[in-house]
This record gives structure tokens, sequence and C-alpha cells, in this order.
């Protein structure tokens, strides 16, 4: 097993939190997407200007995952939660993104990042977590309800012009 170091990200780390999160989504998605809808969302979530501003934003949270000090994923964490209209929770978090970089899978980044967002929740009073998972990524939503994750709604995601049926997932604190 890898040892993973975790550290919240500085605005140092935008380079390379924009290459890992437009990478990774490229590697599982990118084929599911007409080109220019593919380069508007990731314009609009992974370009440098995008990641500063979430990085900058005090409603954002970020953790790092290192293995032998390079990046190997991260998990962007928002409260409260966008997606509040969806459950019942009064103080929801939601997990934006939990990414590892390209072949990392497997290897301990996402339980480790998962353990610090359930912490960071749990610290800042938050009644539940949130997510959204695309409806066909089924490796995905086999590690949420490990974590006790369920369904509790079908929400819209967008990538450019093109909806995607995402699942929203909940697990109550």
């Amino acid at each position: 097993m890898d040892r993973i170091a975790l550290r919240p990200a500085t605005p140092a780390d935008v380079a390379a939190l924009s290459a890992l999160g437009r990478d990774s989504f490229v590697a599982k998605f990118g084929d599911m997407y007409r080109p220019e809808d593919l380069a508007a969302f990731l314009e609009q979530t992974h370009s440098p200007a995008a990641v500063a501003g979430e990085l900058a934003d005090p409603e954002r949270r970020y953790c790092l995952a290192e293995i032998d000090g390079a990046l190997a994923g991260y998990c962007k964490l928002g409260f409260p939660s966008s997606l509040a209209g969806h459950g019942d929770a009064s103080r929801p978090l939601e997990i934006k993104q939990l990414y590892t970089a390209p072949g990392m899978t497997g290897r301990g980044l996402g339980a480790a990042l998962m353990d610090w967002a359930i912490a960071e929740a749990r610290g800042l009073g938050a009644d539940a977590i949130q997510l959204s998972v695309w409806s066909g990524n089924d490796g995905a939503q086999r590690f949420y309800a490990r974590y006790g994750f369920v369904k509790v709604a079908d929400i819209d995601f967008w990538v450019g012009e093109q909806r995607d049926e995402e699942f929203l997932f909940a697990l109550g604190l």
C-alpha cells in the first residue's frame, strides 16, 4: 500500500489541480461528449482560472492526496451544498469532486479522501453529505455505497449542451 499524504490546497497548487481534474475527467468521460461540449466544460470547471476562483471561495475546501510528493488525487467540498433542495437535510455538505489521477484507482486514495470529507462534514456540523454521480458510473456508485451513501434523487448534470442523467447520493450524519 502506498503512503498517502493529505494536505490542504494552496494557490501554488492551481496548475496541478487544473491538470489532474482535466486529465481525470477526460480519461473517464471524454469519449461521451462532442468536442465543443467537452471543451466548454473543461474551461468552465478545470481551467486554471476556474480552479483558482474555486480555491479562493470561502465555501470551498480542498484536500490533496499525494504519493511520494506528487499529486495523485483530490477532494473538493462545498458547504453549504448546491444540491440542498433535493433532500431533507438542513445543513448538507456537498462532495463536488473526488478525483484520482488516471491509473491511480485502487490505491487507497479515494478512501483517504472520503474519510477526510466525512471528518470535515462532521467538524462543520453538517447533517448530511450529498454528491452527484453519473448514472452509468457503477464503480463510483459501489464505492459510495460502501460508505453508506444511498440514492435519493435523479438529477441533471450539464457538460456543455449535453445533459447527463445523474444520481444524487446522500449520507446522513
